[in-house]
């Protein structure tokens, strides 16, 4: 709703308490002007203490090293240009730095945390305002005002500094600034920035920025007419509101929903009168009101980012996305994502990203993906690796810290991100991936080896896939089959719940691929972290402990039947191995096979070609199925272990909270206790038993699965050729030895630094 003319001009008078306006024209004129930078820079810093009433006006650019080095000063010794420089949180200008906030001192050398630079000659100064300059939240330098006399700092003034302090960021990001840099050294956001994430998908990416959701670039910053601006300001919030009502009021969005949860906060915080308030200030100090939402969005990203509750840093992606949705509105553009041709060696980085959006890629341009949002088990990181693509997870503001087109590094193994990196590093990761690239081609070349260990055990390698274009994998990795296909994942891509017929022909394309080679098909598993925007479901207090998997498919016994019938009509004359995921009690298993017997009856009747034969699994991931091994294993034909959901479930630790996901060893004596009951039940029954899941990938963790009695594993693509390198070295009776020794003597501590030990000595790589 429009505020109203005379509110307007009452406040633009108020405003008028200083010059802001007229110091934003000359700050606007000067940018304009050619010349070179640091006679632009002085002039500037003289402009500025004259209109702020200062003895002092000055200048610090952070380095690549993070360091602040004084650009230009008015009032201090010039010889100390280029020359002084601060320490990451030295003195009180590293101090506003540091916390990316004003720092107003009335006595400065009297503060605890002031650092004298004899060169500069500040001694006659008592008074400092320090101000951070700052772009997409990030600190590029420090804008600096001193005086004489002790004086207190009126709100007013440090508001004017920091809307000048954003104009001033545009001039440091220039750049025309980085010819004043040191050799060798970049300032500004040219400078070089490592983020640590979490590796989803290994492999090393060398490229350039792609922005999944590109930012929009404010060129006009300074205000001609305040009023107008602030009428085109009331009139795109009103536009946000207006549109966010819509979807909560035309009835469309289920009552109680997640979506609805999402949309209400939303709501809420495009109503945040402390945002507001900020913003329609920033306009009436003389700033467009794209420059006045991004100024204001800077501020509060840069505050939130350096909190310590991270409930506080949460309401940075709700900020965002209110400011990103305002400018949409004020430079009429819809919100879209990446449209244009992707260039070569293209490094997506996205807020967070679905399967369906990865796959519009070009998969041939693709290099990697770096994502703010997303845990090792969410289906971008299944599509990920099975396009072998590497990704990084959890990379903090990623998306708000790079510019489309700038140079990038990733490590999808170890969490890595370098953005604009050294040369150093630039060649660091040439040459690792240049290895990576000669290990993998050693993988290829021993392909067709069988998997047999030192002692004469034979291993059976099989892959994890989920779409058509996994499956061609089988004969590049030498893989024996498919050893679970994750039929969600057509669920996921498609806009609406898949016919029977579409089902059926996604199956049989699969059929197809493989030729005689087997393949298992994991029923639907959605629910917990895998939601499909058509199926609504009511929002859970735990969703992993909830109505998911299984669960669902005989709850909704129609999804359940289609998907049983489309896979019957597709292995006509094959063999078809079902896999029900998530069952906790016998009951669930006993419906699902009623489920399949009465779909196999119906297509007889009709005279539909039946499976060869059917074969019937679980998948073991629920520890109540635990303590009923003996009597699983009488009433089905083989067993998948989905170590994932077993650790997570077994130590009650959400795999996809970063704060106890790491917290427990999957080396650990209850986890190794617990496998080594269900290798030897299984054993005992003839049951044939496959390991999925994260574990049978991981070389150390193999070598424990190997000692345990394992002989069957499916894997992501990337991970065949490690675990048939880990079995060619291995013997696995000594493996076995080490397990036994180890379960005998109770031990409490992991099993993994007994491994570690035997793969140093047996030059095992992990």
């Amino acid at each position: 709703m429009y505020i109203g003319n005379n509110w307007l001009q009452r406040y633009y008078m108020a405003t008028q308490t200083g010059n802001i306006q007229k110091l934003l024209r000359y700050l606007r004129e000067v940018m304009a002007k050619p010349g070179r930078v640091q006679e632009r820079l002085d002039r500037i810093v003289r402009y500025i203490a004259v209109n702020m009433e200062s003895d002092v006006c000055s200048v610090y650019v952070i380095q690549d090293d993070g360091s602040l080095e004084l650009y230009a000063t008015e009032g201090l010794n010039k010889s100390a240009v280029h020359t002084t420089r601060l320490q990451k949180g030295e003195g009180l200008v590293g101090l506003a730095a540091q916390k990316a906030e004003p720092l107003a001192v009335s006595d400065a050398p009297r503060h605890p945390a002031f650092s004298y630079k004899p060169e500069t000659g500040e001694d006659p100064f008592q008074s400092l305002l320090a101000v951070p300059l700052l772009r997409s939240g990030h600190v590029l330098g420090v804008l600096v005002i001193q005086s004489r006399e002790p004086r207190d700092y009126r709100d007013e003034e440090i508001e004017e500094m920091q809307i000048t302090a954003m104009v001033l960021a545009e001039i440091l990001n220039s750049s025309e600034l980085q010819s004043l840099a040191p050799k060798g050294t970049k300032v500004g956001l040219e400078r070089p920035l490592h983020i640590c994430g979490v590796g989803l998908s290994p492999g090393i990416g060398i490229g350039q920025v792609v922005l999944h959701e590109p930012h929009i670039v404010v060129k006009d910053i300074v205000a001609k007419n305040p009023e107008a601006e602030a009428k085109r300001l009331e009139k795109a919030i009103s536009e946000v509101r207006s549109s966010v009502d819509r979807l909560l009021d035309n009835g469309e969005i289920e009552v109680g929903s997640e979506h609805q949860e999402i949309l209400e906060t939303f709501r809420m915080f495009v109503h945040d009168p402390g945002w507001l308030r900020r913003v329609r200030e920033a306009v009436f100090s003389g700033l467009t009101a794209e420059a006045a939402v991004q100024r204001v969005q800077s501020d509060f990203r840069a505050r939130l980012t350096r909190q310590n509750d991270p409930t506080m840093r949460d309401r940075i992606h709700d900020l965002e996305d209110m400011a990103r949705r305002v400018l949409h509105h004020l430079v009429g553009n819809d919100l879209q994502s990446y449209r244009g041709p992707l260039p070569k060696n293209a490094i997506v980085v996205a807020r967070s990203l679905g399967p369906a959006a990865l796959l519009d890629y070009d998969r041939k341009r693709l290099s990697g993906l770096v994502l703010e949002e997303g845990g090792a088990t969410s289906h971008i990181a299944v599509v990920a690796k099975a396009l072998g693509i590497p990704v990084v997870s959890e990379a903090t503001n990623v998306s708000t810290a790079v510019e489309a087109g700038q140079p990038i590094i990733i490590d999808g193994a170890a969490g890595d991100v370098h953005i604009r990196p050294k040369e150093d590093v630039r060649a660091s990761y040439v040459q690792k991936k240049q290895l990576l690239a000669e290990q993998q081609k050693k993988y290829r070349a021993q392909r067709l080896v069988p998997s047999i260990s030192r002692d004469g055990a034979a291993v059976s390698l099989y892959l994890n896939a989920g779409l058509p274009l996994d499956l061609s994998q089988v004969e590049e990795t030498g893989a024996e089959g498919i050893g679970l296909f994750r039929t969600e994942l057509l669920f996921l891509l498609a806009e609406r719940l898949p016919s029977t017929e579409e089902q059926q022909k996604f199956y049989e394309q699969a059929f197809s691929i493989l030729g005689d080679k087997p393949i298992t098909f994991r029923t639907l598993d959605i629910g917990g972290d895998k939601m499909l925007p058509y199926l609504p479901m009511a929002e859970e207090e735990n969703p992993a402990l909830g109505w998911r998997a299984l669960r669902i498919g005989l709850d909704r016994p129609g999804i359940l039947r289609a998907q049983i019938r489309a896979l019957l009509r597709a292995a006509r004359g094959r063999a078809l191995n079902i896999l029900l995921p998530l069952a906790a009690h016998f009951e669930e298993i006993h419906q699902a096979r009623a489920i399949v017997e009465r779909e196999k009856s119906y297509l007889a009747r009709h005279g539909a070609v039946l499976p060869e034969t059917i074969r019937f699994g679980v998948m073991l991931e629920v520890p109540s199925l635990l303590f009923q091994l003996k009597e699983l294993c009488r009433i089905v034909d083989f067993i998948s272990v989905g170590s994932n959901d077993l650790f997570q479930f077994l130590f009650a630790a959400d795999r996809s909270n970063p704060k106890v996901a790491h917290r427990y060893d999957t080396l650990s004596a209850a986890m190794v206790r617990a496998l080594k009951c269900i290798s030897d039940t299984a054993a005992a029954y003839k049951v044939p038993v496959t390991v999925c899941g994260e574990m049978a990938g991981k070389p150390l963790e193999l070598m424990a699965l190997l000692g345990l009695g394992f002989r069957s594993f499916s894997m992501a693509p990337l991970a065949i050729g490690p675990a048939k390198e880990t079995v060619l070295r291995v013997n696995i009776g000594e493996l076995k030895t080490l397990v036994d020794g180890y379960l005998k003597r109770c031990e409490n501590r992991s099993l993994r630094t007994l491994l570690e030990a035997y793969a140093a000595k047996n030059a095992v790589t992990v």
